[in-house]
């Protein structure tokens, strides 16, 4: 606050909304080795191998995939049974090197993780529509891009998620106010806009 010619106001990072309103969360965390991860060539040459995995496939999002169409898959094997998972060699041995990159962690709390290398490390996937915002996007655009997703669309921990949103929510959030404010007291990497659930 001391870089401003005005009156110092420090602002506090809040837990919970001054309003009614859905919170914003975080997306899932892989936490995979980049192993549940695909690539459009590789999501290819899997189904082409294993033509039964395209229902455990489902497209990833993180920022820089939502602002610039890139497409990116991801193995998301909730619920999958032990016997399902063992009749494709290939998703046996991803998961198994989800599992030995975990065990080689230095963090207690990933190496705990290895006994569900089927997973993501943590899920925080909503189960309704939900509005998607960058977590980083370019300082040269006059609104951070947002658009209302579907549940099957996994979000990454770099794309926020609020489950619920309306219409309402969404044009408070594309507003010039709210553009306002993010230019004032929104983090910076570099000098893109870093967005905060905060």
């Amino acid at each position: 606050p001391y870089l401003i010619d005005a009156p110092q106001a420090v602002l506090a990072n809040r837990r919970s909304a001054i309003a009614d309103v859905p919170p914003i969360s975080f997306g899932s965390m892989p936490n995979d080795g980049g192993n549940l991860l695909l690539s459009s060539e590789e999501k290819t040459a899997l189904l082409a191998q294993e033509p039964k995995a395209a229902q455990w496939i489902r497209q990833i999002l993180g920022s820089e995939e939502f602002i610039n169409a890139k497409e990116r898959s991801c193995l998301w094997l909730v619920g999958i049974s032990p016997d399902e998972l063992h009749s494709m060699p290939i998703f046996v041995k991803k998961v198994e090197a989800v599992r030995r990159y975990r065990l080689a962690s230095a963090r207690s709390t990933t190496r705990e993780l290895a006994a569900i290398p089927t997973l993501f490390g943590e899920i925080r996937q909503p189960g309704n529509p939900y509005l998607a915002i960058p977590k980083t996007s370019s300082e040269r655009r006059a609104y951070i891009p947002m658009a209302f997703l579907q549940p099957n669309i996994i979000a990454n921990t770099e794309l926020f998620t609020i489950e619920g949103a309306g219409l309402y929510h969404f044009g408070v959030l594309s507003s010039a106010m709210h553009m306002a404010w993010v230019c004032s007291v929104c983090g910076r990497l570099k000098s893109d806009y870093r967005y905060s659930a905060g």
